[in-house]
């Protein structure tokens, strides 16, 4: 299992959060996803995979949830 960190930035509130979250859950084998935010500045998404994810599928379902920016990928 990896640990992913994402920083993100064009969060506003609470419903942003839940958008990004719904569509990470939809990549196969992301879990315990978690959104520090940090209205207008960058904000910290974390999550668990049971298999690698490209950034590329990241960074695409994050764009799918909104108009927000991926700054940064640490996968671990």
């Amino acid at each position: 299992m990896s640990s992913t960190t994402l920083h993100v930035s064009g969060l506003t509130c609470g419903h942003c959060a839940q958008h990004v979250t719904d569509e990470l859950s939809e990549l196969t084998g992301v879990s315990n996803i978690d959104v520090q935010l940090n209205a207008g500045a960058t904000s910290v998404v974390t999550f668990d995979s049971t298999s690698p994810i490209s950034d590329d599928d990241i960074r695409e379902a994050v764009s799918e949830a909104g108009n927000y920016t991926v700054e940064s990928i640490v996968t671990k």
